[in-house]
């Protein structure tokens, strides 16, 4: 039998799936930044590979399940 703290029920993965998209979005976000400032900056590199970094989270959020935490 299951316990109840642990259990994933319809309103615990309502939740989990809109903390997944704003961490997904946030990431998103932060990507698009870096790259704004990567074409104003004179050394772009650094700001280039943390645009990637961020794009690369937002890409594998989605892969995240409950039972990965």
């Amino acid at each position: 039998m299951t316990d109840p703290a642990t259990e994933i029920n319809p309103q615990f993965q309502r939740g989990w799936d809109a903390a997944l998209v704003a961490v997904r979005s946030w990431h998103e976000s932060q990507a698009k930044r870096a790259l704004i400032q990567a074409r104003r900056s004179r050394f772009p590199k650094n700001l280039e590979r943390e645009a990637e970094v961020h794009q690369r989270s937002a890409e594998t959020i989605s892969t995240l399940s409950p039972d990965d935490v």
